[in-house]
C-alpha cells in the first residue's frame, strides 16, 4: 500500500500567492523524484481548539493561515529514496525556493496507509 508524508504549517496570510508558487515548484520536483501525488490545502474552516487543534499545533499567529499538505508515494522505500533526491535537488535549496513561512513550527510525519477507499 502507498506511503504518505503529511504536513501542517502556519503561513503568513499575506504570503498566500508566494506560498502557492513555492508549492507548485516543489510539486514538480517531488513528482520527478517519485511522488504520486502532491496536495497543498489553504485553511478555510480551521477552528481554534480548547485542548488541541491545528492552529495550536503550529502556534498560528493572528496574521497567519494554517496549511495542510500531503505527498503520496508508492511505498516507504520509494519515499526514502525520493526524499533524498528531493533534498539534494538544486531547485529545493533555500536560496532557489525559500520557504515563505517559519519551518520551525511545521509539523510533519510519515504514515503507512491502512485504509484507502
Amino acid at each position: 500500500m502507498s506511503y504518505v508524508d503529511g504536513f501542517v504549517a502556519a503561513v503568513p496570510t499575506t504570503n498566500r500567492e508566494t506560498y502557492k508558487k513555492h508549492a507548485e515548484a516543489a510539486a514538480r520536483v517531488f513528482k520527478e523524484h517519485g511522488a504520486l501525488k502532491f496536495v497543498e490545502c489553504w485553511g478555510d474552516d480551521v477552528p481554534d481548539g480548547k485542548l488541541t487543534s491545528f492552529p495550536m499545533a503550529v502556534k498560528r499567529q493572528d496574521d497567519e493561515t494554517v496549511v495542510f499538505s500531503w505527498i503520496i508515494w508508492p511505498s516507504r522505500d520509494q519515499r526514502n529514496e525520493g526524499m533524498k533526491k528531493v533534498m539534494a535537488d538544486p531547485r529545493m535549496q533555500p536560496e532557489t525556493n525559500p520557504m515563505p513561512f517559519d519551518g520551525k513550527r511545521m509539523i510533519y510525519g510519515g504514515f503507512e496507509m491502512i485504509v484507502e477507499a
